[in-house]
């Protein structure tokens, strides 16, 4: 877990982009969905959406079945047993407080 908890910090808290990635592990986890879905639910463009969906699927924080623009998002295993770690690190980052307008990237 430990290699979870310092990829999370990475992901979400160091990067420019971890908010946006945050809201989207939030969303795959309350329902997995495609990219186009992804894009609607959260209100951002759809390649920002496939561009940290690229991110974090590099990343295995997230799995993927089914091809092209059916290719629906699912939480990979690691972090399904993990998603509570995800979840301090989301508050303690400070980035969950933020407005979604203020970090479109």
């Amino acid at each position: 877990m430990r290699a979870l908890k310092q990829l999370l910090w990475w992901i979400i808290a160091a990067s420019e982009g971890g908010f946006n990635r945050a809201r989207i592990i939030e969303s795959i986890h309350e329902m997995p969905a495609n990219a186009n879905q992804l894009a609607e639910r959260l209100e951002l463009d759809y390649k920002t959406i496939r561009h940290h969906l690229g991110v974090l699927e590099k990343n295995n924080i997230i799995s993927t079945h089914g091809q092209k623009y059916g290719k629906m998002y699912f939480l990979s295993e690691l972090l399904e047993d993990g998603y509570e770690l995800f979840e301090e690190i989301w508050v303690k980052s400070g980035k969950n407080q933020l407005n979604k307008t203020d970090d479109r990237k």
